[in-house]
């Protein structure tokens, strides 16, 4: 098992991993923040048999899925507080209008610390902050709090 970090010059990095029983993976980061899987054959660790385009939400849903309890948790005083990636989706409400329509912090009690964007991060936006489909909200609150801010973000 093992892992390789490659900068692409001009794209972004390649991280090969190999598996305990010897299969090839690898992950291609675009500095833009698209992302490709890569699977490679057994026998032949060069040879890739197929590649999946991610995008900045697939990713982080697949990472859920393989770790679905990262070391989001935060304990502070007593007081259980997580953090959470909301993608702005085109199901979503709020793409195009402000942070402040989404009465994030009043409806939930969860705080916008970030918004990520395909090739920026917005740190600390205010609430005359424009959103857009493909944003990606980090929120601090307590699970329910942030649970409830995805609902309302995803249109639920």
């Amino acid at each position: 098992m093992g892992t390789r970090r490659t900068p692409l010059p001009g794209v972004g990095t390649q991280y090969d991993f190999t598996t305990e029983d010897g299969r090839h993976l690898s992950v291609v980061v675009h500095h833009d923040g698209r992302r490709f899987l890569g699977f490679y054959r057994p026998d032949d660790p060069d040879t890739c048999e197929a590649t999946v385009p991610l995008t900045p939400q697939d990713a982080t849903a697949l990472a859920r899925l393989i770790d679905p309890a990262p070391a989001d948790g935060i304990r502070t005083d007593g007081l259980d507080l997580v953090t959470g990636h909301i993608p702005v989706t085109r199901r979503s409400p709020y793409g195009g209008r402000l942070l402040g329509d989404t009465g994030a912090r009043s409806r939930t009690g969860a705080s916008v610390v970030a918004v990520l964007r395909r090739t920026s991060a917005h740190p600390a936006p205010g609430p005359d902050f424009r959103l857009a489909i493909g944003d990606t909200l980090v929120v601090v609150g307590t699970r329910e709090g942030v649970d409830a801010l995805t609902a309302i973000i995803g249109g639920e």
